[in-house]
């Protein structure tokens, strides 16, 4: 058995202090929704890797695909040597993403790469500088994508000065989102409005249904390009493969990450054929874009979303998770506002007088790590308690979870 005591002590003294962790629980493997630590013990993973592991850990079919890719290469670099594997993978995310128009895919390896690569085509296309980000937003960490966040500590204290030219405007009333056009923002100067159908870190809060179309119809009409953030809301997490689908809007742009390749690193920007095809030739790219191993992974994602029911599979989760929050509502007076969309939901925490409680948040998030279940806190107050369980968790695991889950709610 491994002593854990020892591998914290060594973290302290070669990981950097910024780069922290929400556990101590030091994985020794995981499968499905169950994570097993180095000593042992099992954790029922509420987190998913932070909306990554959608398919399940170690699924069987992602870890035969990223074997059989390994045996034949796992790298050339796509700007060198290209192969099918990646052009199937786009023309497959080219069919899946929403819009009745041709599209192309580039290849990326984070969500903020993929972001700040929207952001680059939106700009060449338009010939415009300004980007509109909403309140409430996270885009990234990178220079770019940190100025597009919102949250200032901790993801944008002490590393300004920001990248300039980005601008924000409020999340879900598009009467004051528009007036912001009008107040602080230049329409006319606008390359494109990024912005994420549920948003994530922000709180897993979710728009009026009219929001979104209203939306579509400003950028249509000022020529801005329109760019939906999916990368915690995608692949099947609200129901539908795209969260914005919900809201019958086409976008241009589509940003795709996190469980799109179950945990390899691989992002994408999908949009119209006219505004990918705007750049340069050698304008976009990157040495690990493509990645044979991970385009192995996000084709056998993909298989998994056909042959397994994914997507019904989170809608009937969706519906299990509204209907135990809404009865937590009404028995705790600790939980405010119930938040999100489908499987991608959540509460607030709040104290008696009604304002946040991120205390009695990390108190709860303790309460599960000590009783074998790890739980995500979110929102820019940090009182959000967040479901992100693989979607194709077993009823049983998710029960104890959620059983877990309700007894620390007992003892707040």
């Amino acid at each position: 058995m491994t002593n854990t005591d020892g591998i914290q002590t060594l973290l302290d003294q070669v990981i950097p202090q910024g780069h922290t962790s929400g556990t101590t629980c030091y994985v020794e493997s995981a499968k499905g929704a169950i994570i097993t630590d180095v000593q042992g013990k099992k954790y029922i993973d509420f987190a998913g890797g932070i909306a990554v592991m959608n398919v399940g850990h170690s699924h069987p079919k992602v870890v035969a695909a990223i074997k059989a890719q390994a045996e034949k290469f796992t790298h050339t670099c796509f700007m060198v040597s290209p192969y099918e594997i990646a052009v199937r993978l786009a023309d497959r995310l080219c069919k899946i993403t929403p819009g009745s128009f041709e599209k192309k895919a580039l290849f990326v390896n984070s969500g903020a790469e993929a972001v700040e690569n929207a952001v680059k085509i939106a700009r060449y296309y338009t010939k415009r500088q300004g980007i509109v980000v909403c309140d409430g937003s996270y885009h990234g960490r990178t220079y770019l994508t940190m100025a597009m966040t919102t949250k200032v500590k901790p993801y944008k204290c002490g590393f300004g000065p920001l990248a300039p030219e980005v601008y924000r405007a409020p999340f879900g009333d598009f009467k004051a989102f528009e007036q912001s056009f009008i107040t602080t923002i230049n329409p006319e100067n606008t390359a494109a409005v990024v912005i994420e159908p549920i948003q994530g870190e922000g709180g897993f809060i979710a728009p009026p249904t009219e929001f979104f179309p209203k939306v579509a119809k400003f950028c249509k009409d000022n020529g801005i390009v329109l760019v939906i953030d999916e990368i915690q809301s995608g692949m099947g997490r609200t129901g539908t493969m795209f969260a914005i689908e919900n809201f019958g809007v086409e976008p241009d742009l589509v940003t795709v990450a996190k469980s799109i390749a179950a945990g390899m690193p691989m992002s994408a920007v999908v949009g119209r054929k006219e505004i990918m095809d705007s750049v340069h030739p050698g304008g976009l790219g990157g040495t690990y874009g493509a990645n044979p191993v991970a385009c192995a992974a996000a084709h056998a994602v993909l298989d998994i979303f056909e042959e397994e029911n994914i997507l019904g599979k989170a809608r009937a989760l969706g519906e299990i998770l509204t209907r135990i929050f809404g009865a937590w509502k009404e028995n705790f007076a600790v939980i405010g506002e119930l938040r999100g969309l489908g499987a991608m939901q959540g509460f607030t925490l709040v104290n008696e007088d009604g304002t946040p409680a991120p205390e009695k948040a990390k108190t709860l998030s303790r309460y599960c790590f000590d009783n074998g279940l790890i739980i995500l806190v979110c929102g820019i107050h940090g009182n959000v308690i967040r479901a992100l369980m693989p979607l194709v968790i077993e009823p049983d695991q998710l029960q104890k979870g959620l059983d877990i889950l309700e007894h620390g709610l007992v003892n707040l």
